[in-house]
């Protein structure tokens, strides 16, 4: 469990990079594996994942409304209210409202197809992130099994930053998992997809313990007590 909030910003400006599916699926493995109380923000006016969020039937991870402007105030009380882990998704565009979003990030992951024009977008994401002083992980995404091109990826988003280690490959089950309000790992925790998951949220917690220098687990303290959360649609308090 962390000492303190930390924040994850799905970030890129290439719409279709899956920045939803794996900020869902992050979120509930944050979960699962004993970091929460985690919460998620969806700031894309599209909605997709406060979509996904209102047809879960599991209440965790929590969902927060909120809006750019309101940010600063609504991670506030979400740390005041208890949350160990809050991700964030964000619209597939650059702009100062999404640079403010950032701003807020313990990391920024910046999930890439492994397809030149995915490759060549990357620019202005790396920029937000270097302005704002703040680690971008790449996260190689839906990825076809066994093709040059993805390892290709790697290497090449390697020049402009660090890449996870654990590539998330394209299967139907990610996308049919999200139908109903679930994830992977929540219809088959032992299948290929939910490995990936798992593989990379390892990462990303490490990640964030060499930031913090360590922390504790939560035989070794912490209140695990959910808090009462502002959420959005049907479960709106």
């Amino acid at each position: 469990m962390f000492p303190s909030m930390r924040v994850i910003v799905f970030a890129s400006q290439k719409g279709g990079s899956g920045k939803t599916t794996l900020s869902g699926h992050i979120a509930v493995e944050a979960e699962r594996q004993g970091a929460g109380p985690v919460a998620l923000i969806d700031t894309d006016p599209q909605g997709s994942l406060a979509k996904w969020w209102n047809v879960r039937k599991d209440p965790a991870p929590a969902f927060i409304q909120s809006v750019f402007s309101n940010l600063f105030y609504d991670l506030d009380s979400a740390r005041d209210e208890g949350f160990r882990l809050v991700v964030i998704d964000t619209p597939p565009a650059v702009t100062r409202a999404i640079s403010e979003v950032v701003s807020f990030a313990d990391i920024v992951v910046a999930p890439t197809r492994p397809s030149p024009h995915d490759l060549r977008a990357v620019g202005p994401t790396v920029d937000i992130a270097e302005a704002r002083g703040k680690p971008l992980i790449f996260v190689v995404n839906a990825a076809t099994q066994r093709a040059r091109i993805t390892s290709e990826a790697a290497i090449a988003l390697s020049q402009h930053g660090t890449v996870a280690p654990s590539t998330v490959h394209q299967r139907v089950d990610f996308a049919a998992s999200m139908i109903d309000g679930r994830t992977v790992m929540e219809i088959d925790p032992f299948c290929q997809s939910s490995q990936e998951i798992g593989a990379l949220w390892k990462y990303l917690y490490e990640r964030l313990q060499r930031a913090d220098g360590g922390y504790g687990t939560q035989e070794e303290g912490g209140d695990m007590t959910r808090p009462q959360n502002r959420v959005f649609g049907r479960r709106a308090v």
